[in-house]
């Protein structure tokens, strides 16, 4: 299978899926979201693919958010449904696959970008690697299992800190936090995510299987569990602070928001 937003190597039962979308930053959009599920889905099926190494192309980004222009002008009807498809063909799915992926941030990993790396069962970042979730500033949520996944990840006081803050931390405070496994060098960095890759693969992959579905049940992550943010995360899309929040990050100026 052939992709336009995606490039993909496999070698040595070690699949490096690569979001190419370098000039939007590796933006999130329907059709990249939609392309990443149809690889995972594939690769998870692939009984010669042991091990997925997610990453972004560039140096500057591995996700920098979602495309926001595309869902600026949605409705809280749409943005519900904006949020569980999301969750369903991607977020959800990644962390629920068979296979385990590993999350390689190499730069920005904001908003849906680092609830993506989230999503994957291991995360290693490069040098100049930041993340956070800054959809406060669009008058918005994190709407892709950001605020559960996050909060179990690094506990509820720090995630209530970057959530209302929406600030980015750095990949240094990232690995003090917990938030990756392993900060490396921009260079080094797919280089030492494939060699974790090719001890993964080394074991037995029923077990490997079976270990994500024992430590994922501990969490219990299913989409239902995720429905509060889902709803709230709709409800945003209903107030004049989302369409300021939006209209001024496409305008490139500063928000002024009302609270209403």
């Amino acid at each position: 299978m052939t992709y336009e937003q995606l490039d993909l190597k496999i070698e040595d039962r070690i699949a490096v899926l690569t979001i190419a979308r370098e000039k939007k930053l590796n933006a999130l959009d329907s059709a990249t979201i939609q392309e990443l599920h149809q690889a995972f889905s594939a690769l998870d099926a692939d009984k010669e693919v042991r091990v997925i190494v997610l990453t972004g192309q560039g140096q500057k980004a591995f996700v920098a958010g979602a495309d926001i222009a595309e869902f600026s002008s949605f409705n809280q009807q749409q943005g519900e449904a904006l949020s569980r498809s999301g969750h369903e063909k991607l977020f959800a799915f990644v962390e629920n696959l068979s296979t385990p992926v590993i999350a390689a941030i190499n730069g920005y990993a904001l908003g849906g970008g680092l609830e993506l790396a989230l999503s994957c069962h291991m995360r290693m970042a490069s040098e100049n690697a930041k993340m956070g979730l800054p959809e406060v500033t669009l008058g918005l949520i994190p709407g892709y299992g950001g605020t559960r996944r996050l909060g179990q990840i690094i506990g509820k006081g720090r995630t209530h800190q970057m959530v209302a803050s929406g600030q980015m931390i750095s990949a240094e405070k990232a690995l003090q936090w917990g938030l990756v496994n392993e900060v490396h060098s921009q260079e080094e960095l797919i280089s030492k995510a494939t060699e974790l890759a090719m001890i993964i693969a080394s074991n037995a992959p029923i077990a490997v299987s079976h270990s994500i579905k024992a430590i994922n049940a501990q969490y219990s992550n299913s989409v239902a569990s995720f429905e509060t943010e889902i709803q709230l995360f709709g409800a945003c899309f209903a107030t004049n602070d989302f369409k300021e929040g939006t209209s001024a990050f496409l305008e490139k100026r500063k928000p002024d928001f009302k609270g209403d």
